[in-house]
């Protein structure tokens, strides 16, 4: 039997490994291609923050001197403007629309709120004796607002503006002596306003969200009743205001595209 020379077995095995080989690469996974995080899809969250108002009330001074003394009695005006501050907690909910192979995110969003936002000023009242003053206490208990939203995706994160329309719920009291006899008028009211403001939102998940928000809601000029219950007294203050928040939040996203 002839031996087959060491070249030609050189040669066979080399042949037999090459079709391993190229079993070999065949199976192995593709790499992976990261995919860009989308917007689209609905959320709900919650929110903490601070709120700062400005509130120009006119006139009390002509509320209880006149209820006490009759219409006419005060001469001038007298403006009042406390600036109440405080806490803000309360929830949002909404829905946002990424465009396909673009940044451009669109949306609309609900906002509702509890506040402690407070403040109160005194002001005297010269008809009166000697001391004679009035204390102005004003505080916004809630704020709720529909905005829509417009923004720009870097990825996972998104700068946005909103604006859209808002209510916030005030009440207001008008509280001290007047020659002598106490007094107590009472506002309570709802405002309807407009609302503007900017935020970004960082999705650290793919269902979660970390944002933070600036908001300015306008109220304008409106007058209200105040009516003190005891003394069977009532008259018209105009009040003006305006309130700015301040607010972090987390969002929960829902159906996010994949």
């Amino acid at each position: 039997m002839k031996r087959l020379p060491a070249a030609h077995l050189a040669a066979f095995a080399v042949t037999l490994a090459g079709p391993a080989s190229a079993a070999d690469l065949a199976v192995k996974a593709p790499v992976p291609v990261a995919v860009p995080f989308n917007w689209t899809g609905c959320y709900i969250g919650v929110h903490v923050g601070a709120g700062f108002a400005k509130k120009d009330i006119t006139d009390p001074v002509q509320l209880v001197q006149d209820s006490f003394l009759g219409a006419g009695s005060t001469v001038g005006v007298t403006t009042v403007s406390p600036s109440p501050s405080g806490a803000v907690i309360g929830g949002q909910g909404g829905c946002d629309y990424q465009f396909a192979a673009s940044s451009i995110v669109i949306g609309i969003q609900g906002d509702v709120a509890g506040l402690t936002l407070r403040d109160n000023k005194t002001v005297g009242l010269p008809l009166g004796n000697p001391g004679d003053t009035a204390i102005v206490d004003a505080k916004t208990e809630f704020l709720t607002s529909v905005t829509g939203r417009i923004g720009y995706a870097f990825d996972n994160v998104l700068l946005y503006g909103k604006a859209g329309v808002a209510m916030a719920g005030d009440k207001y009291e008008v509280s001290g002596t007047f020659t002598g006899l106490p007094f107590d008028f009472r506002g309570l009211e709802d405002r309807w306003g407009w609302t503007a403001g900017a935020g970004v939102d960082w999705a650290f998940t793919r269902h979660w969200s970390a944002n933070l928000e600036y908001d300015y809601y306008g109220f304008g000029n409106r007058t209200s009743t105040f009516a003190d219950q005891a003394n069977v007294f009532q008259g018209l203050v105009n009040v003006r205001q305006s309130i700015q928040v301040v607010k972090v939040g987390v969002n929960f996203h829902m159906w996010a595209a994949q």
